[in-house]
């Protein structure tokens, strides 16, 4: 029953007075309203042939906004006054066009378009919770309503990383360039795959010198070099609790995806094979780094719906995967917290056989707060607490950085937003030196 139909029992009761004593006024008047409502819901539309379908996008990059259609088809004989609800999760950021308690008119036959508006708050996968569909009679006394309507078919919107670091791309492309020698520089740039002969000029490394060449030339030839190609990056996100810290805006876990997206763009235009493992307690994510073209959209839709997992990373089912998994030496990127407890017992123990095989960089985020503290003089006793407390987590963070070094393995720890293009400089410093 609809407000009007509450109305007229109400209209009904205000004019009892006016009825004679024998007559039952109240059952009068309540019998016509009932009659009303019950003549009206016999006349709404049915909902069973309400048919409703969905069209739109699939992805959308964290900031952006996806539009999704809803459209109801009306198949029975009579005209659909209808009010639609159609629910999403929170965070998926729903702004529907039409309102919900706006009545729809679709003819018999007819059908009408929804859009949704949909700017989501987080990264991962949002789904349509629930559509409700109100079909009201012509009087709009009564209605008919079912929540959930049978034949919807599911949407989930897939929420991309924002990807802010491919901003650095361009910049560091060019010194890919440099180093690869496909730049008039000066100097070809260092590595160990032998490129082309060209003739001496002064200021060249006479270790270069091809003597046989020479020879037979009757010139001084050198040879020139190149960083070497088609080489094997494992980047590894660390899912486990730590990445859930929120440093600045968002999650470490963002943070590391980000410099992750970053790190691959490069490496494929190096020429490089890239795969990837997310894991904590299981193997949550995998990419393979065939079939590079495709590599990066695939590894952006890959890492979309990891979120973090309270619980301790598995640090020995990392090294077993990434162990058995490459074969070859590899550039093993591993994105993580230098927290002395989670490495210093799960990591420290499994990193020899890792780092005997594989060249190991290791690349965190540090939170600024933790330097803040530190910094700021204190004026009362919880503010003396809390400085000797952040003292002691960098002494910590040194100390693993220590240890971490002692097994050959650099260390990248850099604050939210200089992460992605630290570790991007990172490997092109060990691509120039040729020890990847």
């Amino acid at each position: 029953m609809t407000w009007r139909a509450a109305l007229l029992l109400g209209a009904g009761a205000l004019t009892l007075p006016a009825w004679p004593a024998p007559f039952a006024g109240v059952a009068v008047m309540t019998g016509l309203v009932l009659l009303l409502v019950a003549l009206d819901w016999a006349l709404a539309a049915p909902l069973r042939a309400v048919t409703a379908t969905r069209s739109g996008d699939r992805t959308v990059r964290l900031g952006g906004t996806a539009t999704v259609t809803l459209c109801l088809t009306n198949t029975s004989g009579r005209t659909l006054r209808a009010q639609v609800r159609d629910a999403w999760v929170p965070s998926a950021g729903a702004r529907p066009d039409v309102p919900p308690g706006r009545v729809l008119r679709i003819v018999a036959g007819g059908s009408a378009a929804l859009p949704v508006r949909l700017t989501p708050a987080r990264r991962g996968d949002r789904p349509a919770a629930a559509l409700t569909v109100r079909s009201l009679g012509p009087l709009r006394l009564a209605f008919r309503q079912r929540a959930g309507h049978p034949g919807t078919p599911p949407w989930t919107l897939r929420v991309l990383p924002r990807f802010d670091s491919r901003r650095h791309l361009p910049e560091k492309l060019a010194r890919l360039r440099i180093i690869d020698g496909m730049q008039v520089t000066r100097g070809r740039g260092q590595g160990t795959e032998f490129d082309t002969l060209r003739e001496y000029v002064v200021g060249d490394d006479v270790r270069s010198i091809d003597w046989r060449a020479s020879a037979r030339r009757s010139d001084v030839l050198v040879r020139t070099w190149r960083p070497e190609r088609d080489r094997r990056l494992v980047c590894v996100l660390d899912t486990g609790r730590t990445s859930a810290v929120r440093v600045g805006d968002e999650p470490r876990l963002d943070t590391a995806i980000d410099a992750a997206l970053l790190l691959t763009a490069l490496a494929a235009r190096a020429g490089d094979r890239v795969d990837l493992l997310a894991v904590d307690a299981a193997v949550r994510a995998t990419v393979k780094g065939s079939g590079r073209p495709a590599l990066l959209p695939r590894l952006v839709d890959a890492v979309a719906p990891l979120q973090p997992a309270l619980v301790e990373t598995d640090f020995e089912l990392i090294a077993g995967e990434v162990l058995r998994r490459e074969r070859q030496r590899s550039l093993v990127v591993l994105f993580t917290a230098l927290e002395a407890g989670a490495l210093g017992e799960g990591l420290l123990p499994v990193l020899p056989r890792l780092a005997a095989r594989h060249r190991v960089v290791i690349a965190a985020t540090h939170d600024p707060v933790l330097t803040g503290l530190t910094v700021t003089p204190p004026t009362g006793p919880d503010d003396a607490y809390a400085a000797a407390a952040a003292w002691r987590a960098l002494a910590e963070r040194d100390r693993v950085r220590a240890a971490l070094a002692r097994h050959g393995v650099a260390v990248v720890d850099a604050p939210a937003d200089r992460l992605a293009p630290t570790v991007a400089d990172t490997y092109l410093r060990l691509k120039a030196l040729g020890q990847l």
